[in-house]
């Protein structure tokens, strides 16, 4: 059966003979097309072309079942969901049409590198023609840039698009009248509680524990950074650390969730419950309910010292591992320590509501600011994990290998991992895998 026949007979008109013309030629299955065709049009359900090229690219050996579920409320699910997305789940190696729309990213630079990390991810966007465009807002609290109008302008900014990518914004330690920064109070606003750090080895970087692969969760909204500190009496100050059940629940099912969606097998949660007893033991307490309604992720507990001390001497006993504010923050950057540094471990913070992409280990480096030489991995790394947020997986999986590539091949390499190589020359290598990317 012809391309026009299969055509014909389906009734399809418009836009959607393009995703037809698609499938047909992936298929290249006339017989197929007649088969599907004979039974759908008795039974008069309209063929999408997102159903078409689903049915076309599933039909070897597979028509009988495809034909019985044709009618199904599964089938008028996957109907609804937008071809771009079918696309990318079908073949992310495969580059898509050009995007009708581009998705607005809010971008904050940030103080210190941050400003040149932005610039290289821009750079190898325009290169990878990425289809998303930045709303760009510089906020600092140490660079005359502090003012209540423009953090109003960037929430409403990452309110409006969802995501965001974010440089460190440095806190200054002189007390000025406010004591919660510009970085809690986005936390706060934005419900940001999960903080997620993905510590995992690079190919062609050899460090003392290769292969390492775990993840770090933490809750960011609450514990220690809650800005709760007084005088109570001359000389002497309190700080109040709040940590409540219904957070650190909130929190450990993330973990658990997690864990169960990247198909890990234990989550560790860490605390200081043998000194804070109620604090962290609410927290501990938490963990363990919360882990009985997952019986398939092996659950344990260690405390924070300890598990600092395994994390260097043993850290592949480690898979997820959840904790508190303060503890996160100490462990992120230890991890990232493992692997190479601050340069290279991205990180992403997410509400119930939006995404905030940052490098894992959050310094702004200001000793490296205008000398070219900050290693711009880890946010480019994060910016391919924001790709995959958005659902544009092509171009995650593209910017992904591009850089992996540049660290494995050793030619190129910022002083942070040991070469001599500037910023600009590690962004350039990277375009350059970009139009040189072999086909799998």
């Amino acid at each position: 059966m012809s391309y026009s026949a299969c055509v014909e007979a389906s009734g399809i008109r418009g836009p959607s003979l393009a995703a037809c013309r698609t499938a047909f030629v992936l298929s290249n299955w006339g017989r197929c097309c007649s088969a599907v065709l004979s039974v759908a049009a008795p039974q008069k359900k309209p063929l999408s072309c997102c159903m078409f090229v689903t049915m076309a690219a599933s039909l070897r050996g597979s028509l009988v079942t495809l034909v019985k579920a044709l009618g199904g409320p599964r089938w008028q699910q996957l109907a609804s969901r937008p071809l771009s997305v079918s696309a990318g789940l079908c073949s992310p190696e495969a580059p898509p049409a050009r995007a009708d729309a581009t998705f607005k990213v809010t971008m904050v630079p940030g103080d210190g590198v941050g400003p040149e990390l932005m610039t290289a991810v821009k750079e190898v966007f325009k290169a990878g023609d990425v289809p998303v465009e930045f709303e760009e807002f510089h906020l600092s609290e140490v660079q005359n840039m502090a003012s209540e109008d423009k953090l109003d302008q960037v929430l409403t900014s990452m309110k409006t698009n969802k995501v965001a990518i974010k440089g460190k914004i440095h806190t200054p330690m002189e007390f000025k009248g406010e004591l919660a920064s510009y970085e809690m109070r986005l936390r706060r606003k934005l419900d940001l509680f999960a903080n997620v750090v993905h510590v995992n080895s690079l190919q062609g970087y050899s460090t003392r524990h290769n292969n390492l692969d775990l993840v770090i969760i933490r809750e960011q909204t609450e514990g220690e950074y809650s800005s709760l500190e007084h005088e109570s009496v001359t000389g002497v100050i309190e700080c109040l650390k709040i940590i409540t059940r219904e957070k650190s629940r909130r929190i450990a099912k993330f973990a658990f969730d997690y864990a169960t969606k990247k198909g890990r097998n234990k989550v560790t949660a860490v605390h200081k419950a043998n000194i804070m007893k109620l604090g962290d033991g609410l927290f501990l307490q938490s963990c363990a309910e919360v882990a009985q309604l997952y019986p398939k992720i092996k659950y344990e507990n260690i405390i924070i010292d300890n598990c600092c001390m395994q994390l260097v001497q043993n850290p592949y006993q480690f898979d997820v591992l959840v904790m508190p504010n303060l503890y996160g923050n100490i462990i992120d950057n230890l991890a990232a320590g493992l692997v190479g540094g601050a340069g290279v471990v991205p990180g992403e913070s997410y509400s119930a509501e939006y995404a905030v992409f940052e490098t894992g280990a959050r310094h702004p480096f200001a000793q490296a600011v205008g000398r070219n030489i900050a290693n711009p991995t880890a946010m480019l790394l994060s910016a391919a994990n924001m790709l995959r947020h958005l659902n544009l997986e092509y171009h995650s999986h593209m910017v992904t290998d591009a850089v992996k590539r540049v660290i494995k091949q050793g030619k190129v390499r910022t002083r942070d991992l040991g070469g001599y190589s500037t910023t600009g020359d590690f962004v350039h290598a990277v375009v350059e895998n970009l139009r040189h990317r072999p086909v799998y």
